[in-house]
């Protein structure tokens, strides 16, 4: 994937974290930081401030004196609420117990990852992909294994063929997108059953993040408004752990707060991990979390109509002929592709440089994302109107 920081050798640091790859986000993210007038569109966060009624419960729970050590697992009142929403948003009832509260996305995915594979082992993951997923499993020891998708007409679409030929007696894992970061590729119900009956069939765990669930476009693939999901085809045997966060839903990429669903068997070495990995998260942005899961419905509706709104405006993007765009069918980004480009970095820095618009190199994102451009589109529409004015305008300079 992307490469790793050279130490010297005199430190003699452990080889899995001289591993732990680079951000080429970052890299660009450095060079347009703080430039004036710059439409900064290259990290998967909306521009919207936490609500007000989330932040007042943090607010109350401080008030409080809810500012000691508490549950590993998270407060029970979370749990329960995780419970809640996910019958009312899947249909099912679930069992609190199946729930494990994070101080953040990244946690749960380590976590997740170091339950399951380890030193010599390998997983396997759909490229282009987010560029954290391979960093979670090499820092854990493990092998990132990409597995390009199939770029067509109607998009991305997974190599089944692909995942049989690239697994071995090392493989652990496979660990699934669906929506996905940085493609908007979405599972269809037959891709997330292809997928579990090869996970099935070679004994793998499946490490599924389905965070950018509710961020859905395509009427053939919404199922009760929300994307499709493992919870739809899978049976409560299945070796199945899903990674999740506040962030997307509610505008809370500051809090630091996600979950882990995952059987109720593994509850003690989980709670073991967030242990020696944080000690808990703390009690009052769990509170923000309640409110987030209980009050929150209003506001995920709108974000939602706003990414809609701004997959439409980005959809521009291909009237200068320039660009492979297809519609992504959910989360909230275009990947696209520049005809005549080459290097994704040279193209996102003279697109800082012609149009002041910071994106996001489709490099970052594993071989298989160069070449391709990732915007975020969870903005404010004047905003991407004017973003895709300026690369509009910038491209005929750019395009080999």
């Amino acid at each position: 994937m992307n490469a790793s920081v050279s130490v010297p050798s005199l430190f003699n640091l452990r080889p899995e974290a001289e591993r732990a790859p680079t951000s080429g986000i970052v890299d660009v993210f450095n060079y347009g930081r703080n430039r004036e007038g710059l439409i900064p569109l290259w990290v998967g966060e909306g521009d919207l401030p936490t609500p007000s009624f989330i932040c007042d419960a943090a607010t109350r729970s401080l008030a409080a004196g809810e500012t000691f050590y508490t549950y590993q697992r998270g407060i029970p009142e979370l749990r329960q609420a995780l419970s809640r929403y996910h019958e009312r948003v899947y249909g099912q009832p679930v069992d609190p117990e199946r729930f494990f509260v994070t101080s953040g996305g990244m946690p749960a995915m380590q976590i997740a990852v170091r339950m399951v594979a380890g030193t010599g082992d390998d997983v396997l993951i759909p490229t282009p992909a987010w560029p954290n997923f391979a960093g979670a499993i090499t820092v854990a020891g493990a092998r990132p294994v990409g597995v390009p998708m199939i770029f067509g007409q109607n998009g991305w679409n997974l190599d089944l063929e692909g995942f049989e030929k690239a697994v071995t007696p090392h493989t652990r894992a496979i660990l699934i997108n669906s929506p996905a970061n940085p493609t908007g590729w979405t599972a269809t119900p037959a891709d997330l059953r292809a997928i579990l009956e090869f996970a099935r069939r070679h004994g793998l765990w499946i490490v599924a993040d389905e965070i950018y669930g509710r961020f859905i476009y395509d009427p053939a693939l919404t199922v009760n408004g929300r994307a499709p999901s493992f919870r739809d085809v899978m049976t409560p045997d299945d070796r199945i752990i899903f990674v999740q966060t506040f962030s997307k839903n509610w505008a809370m990429t500051g809090w630091r707060l996600g979950w882990l669903e995952a059987p109720p068997a593994l509850g003690q070495t989980i709670e073991n991990l967030i242990q020696y990995q944080s000690s808990g998260t703390p009690v009052f942005v769990q509170r923000a979390g309640i409110a987030a899961l209980e009050q929150g419905e209003d506001f995920v509706a709108h974000q939602i109509e706003r990414a809609r709104t701004g997959r439409e405006i980005v959809g521009r993007l291909t009237e200068t002929g320039l660009v492979d765009l297809p519609p992504p069918s959910g989360a909230f980004y275009a990947f696209f592709k520049v005809k005549g480009g080459t290097s994704s970095q040279e193209i996102a820095i003279r697109l800082i440089e012609e149009a002041n618009v910071g994106l996001a190199p489709g490099s970052a994102f594993g071989e298989a994302g160069e070449g391709y451009l990732r915007l975020c589109y969870a903005r404010k529409a004047s905003d991407l109107e004017e973003a895709v004015c300026r690369i509009n305008a910038a491209l005929p300079k750019i395009s080999g």
